[in-house]
């Protein structure tokens, strides 16, 4: 069984998440169609797995652009951290919103999982964040039936899952037989809406394939029945042979109650409403503008501050980024901030922050904003996208780490640009400037996969005033359906006399030399374009240079080809790309690049720049004999001529 959530018992269901197992998606499918969606006809669920280009609604794997379907999951494991973040917007908004006699959100999410998500570490990540956080607002009901497509799951899975979901802080409830038994699976429902200060964990063991004779096999999980199996299953349980999608109409009568009583309840809700407007107008107000996706009803930008008011001394861009959260996030609602176990780190914490945390450990109370995720990356994005789907635009999860540790959110990161999801994610320590803690915290390779990402926004600010730019962007009403990740630098960078936060959503713009004809162009990012800038100043082969900041790849792409030809005139000047990481992609813009080809080093960073050879005046040498060469060819480099310019420099 895949997981499945299932906001308040209405029909709104999860994305499914199991490879190649046909029932459960169906059976989702089916939910959907008998309590009431229009959309879900059964000649819809009759095209299940047909091309979505003929029209079919019922895909392989439900997905959040459908009537019913909360979210997108698919691979394994993450519908429960999706779950987990669900739980955790219910809880803070009622923590938030309710008052006495007014309880405005009241909820509790309903996952379904299986065998396979609950070996997947993202899964445990987050089961085990739910339990320490005491979120009774959660209940994960277990389809145990113990068989995946290899088969059954003794091969290389012994755990008792009852009792480690027990020892990580869950209510758990044991239904033996599940195939069997409907009474003791209604009264372990029961028994979960009941249950506080703990998530709860329904372990309801079950048979695969139940009545086939396939029952209790891989074949059962992975592949059809065929033909001769389904009349054997139709007979062994009383029904024809040989109809074909018949439904009782019994089963019709039986789900008719869902929609007078979905109908009933919005209107109990409503109601509720008109009198909390009424007694708490401002709390109303805003909670409306949430629930329409706006996090502001102000021009949230005045509050950040200009250029002129930034500090004039180097810093790091990570630290810039503080001044934007701590502008930002104290006044408005939406903002969730956390960190995988880095909040001093990454700035992330904000003046006056409470934290998310169960009112009895004396941590913080559920209205809090801050979020401790501990080392789960995975999980915590994975938890974000819950967050940002609970009621699209509600929330704003802004989540961190080291840039290097996004390669164990990239999953969760992928799910959420496939969903249109936003959150803003602070990758710090982004290049090899991290120094003594060594290659394996150094991204020289990471960048390429985000840049790669489609409905992702990739930024690598230079100073500043270019990290107030990103923060513009990705809360831009243009980014309200795009997560962005921001690449920011643990050592300190000088404010640019060119930067200019405006110019930011073109993706790249001219930093120095604004005024020159230029013979070369030199493109670099994050902070490379102060050295850059440096290495330009001491060139001997020529003095029409000019210098180009690019903190998005994805939105120079973007623009107009006459806006792109004169920021980088790769058909009139030599381009050159600076960059610490790997010079993957930038064929695209430059003719040759100063770029890492191994993996980093420990040491100071200083000394690191100078090792892989990003000192500036070694820059300018190997530049101006890349120059003189092509000066003395007459020509521009031509496709396939790209150079590596630092290509086998300090390795070890």
């Amino acid at each position: 069984m895949s997981p499945i959530a299932v906001q308040d018992g209405k029909a709104s269901v999860n994305g499914l998440q199991k490879k190649s197992h046909v029932t459960d998606k169906v059976a989702s499918y089916l939910f959907l169609h008998f309590s009431g969606y229009q959309a879900w006809t059964l000649d819809q669920i009759k095209q299940y797995h047909a091309p979505v280009m003929s029209g079919s609604i019922a895909a392989g794997h439900p997905e959040i652009e459908y009537p019913g379907i909360e979210v997108t999951t698919g691979p394994l494991g993450q519908g429960i951290a999706n779950a987990v973040g669900m739980a955790i917007a219910s809880k803070q908004l009622a923590a938030t919103y309710n008052r006495e006699g007014c309880k405005v959100v009241d909820n509790k999410i309903w996952c379904f999982t299986g065998d396979g998500c609950l070996q997947e570490g993202v899964g445990q990540e987050a089961i085990s964040i739910a339990g320490h956080l005491g979120l009774d607002s959660l209940i994960l009901i277990y389809d145990n039936n113990s068989v995946t497509v290899d088969g059954n799951i003794d091969a290389c899975f012994t755990d008792d899952t009852s009792a480690k979901v027990r020892a990580q802080g869950w209510h758990v409830i044991d239904v033996y037989d599940g195939s069997n038994d409907l009474a003791g699976i209604l009264a372990a429902l029961d028994e979960a809406k009941l249950v506080t200060g703990k998530p709860t964990f329904l372990n309801i063991r079950t048979v695969i394939g139940h009545s086939s004779t396939k029952q209790n096999t891989g074949s059962a999980h992975g592949a059809a029945l065929g033909d001769d199996d389904v009349a054997h299953v139709k007979r062994t349980l009383g029904f024809n042979p040989d109809e074909k999608f018949a439904i009782p109409p019994k089963v019709y009568e039986y789900f008719a109650e869902c929609k007078p009583k979905g109908a009933k309840a919005e209107e109990e809700w409503s109601a509720t409403m008109q009198v909390y407007s009424e007694r708490y107008p401002s709390e109303y107000r805003e909670l409306q503008m949430r629930l329409s996706g706006r996090f502001a009803d102000d021009d949230w930008q005045v509050r950040l501050p200009k250029k002129e008011d930034l500090p004039a001394a180097p810093q790091p861009t990570r630290k810039s980024s503080g001044i934007v959260v701590q502008a930002l996030l104290p006044t408005y609602n939406s903002f969730v901030a956390g960190s995988a176990d880095l909040l001093e780190s990454t700035f992330v914490s904000f003046k006056g922050q409470v934290e998310f945390q169960k009112p009895e450990s004396g941590l913080g109370d559920y209205s809090g904003r801050q979020i401790r995720f501990g080392i789960r990356e995975f999980s915590m994005v994975g938890l974000s996208v819950g967050l940002a789907a609970y009621q699209k635009g509600m929330f704003i999860p802004v989540v961190s780490t080291f840039f290097m540790f996004w390669l164990y959110a990239a999953p969760a990161a992928r799910m959420a640009a496939l969903q249109g999801l936003r959150f803003i994610g602070i990758g710090t320590h982004d290049s090899i400037g991290i120094g003594e803690d060594g290659p394996t915290h150094q991204p020289i390779e990471l960048n390429s996969y985000y840049a790669a990402l489609p409905n992702l926004s990739l930024c690598r600010p230079a100073d500043a005033e270019e990290v107030i730019g990103v923060w513009q962007l990705a809360l831009s009403d243009e980014s309200a359906d795009t997560p962005s990740l921001f690449a920011l630098s643990r050592q300190a960078v000088p404010l640019l006399e060119g930067s200019d936060r405006s110019k930011v959503a073109k993706g790249a713009y001219i930093v120095y030399g604004h005024d020159i004809e230029p013979e070369l162009t030199i493109v670099a990012t994050g902070s490379e374009v102060s050295r850059a800038i440096e290495t330009a100043k001491v060139l001997s082969s020529t003095q029409r240079v000019r210098v180009v900041s690019m903190p998005s790849q994805k939105h120079f792409d973007a623009q107009s080809l006459e806006y792109r030809q004169s920021v980088l005139p790769t058909t009139k000047s030599l381009v050159v790309a600076i960059e610490a990481w790997s010079s993957y992609g930038w064929t695209r813009y430059a003719h040759a690049s100063c770029s890492m080809h191994t993996f980093g080093y420990s040491a100071p960073q200083e000394q690191l720049y100078e090792k892989f050879g990003f000192k500036p005046e070694h820059m300018a040498g190997k530049i101006d004999a890349w120059v003189h060469k092509w000066q003395a060819e007459s020509r521009l480099p031509s496709v396939g001529e790209f150079d590596e310019l630092l290509l086998g420099y300090a390795q070890h």
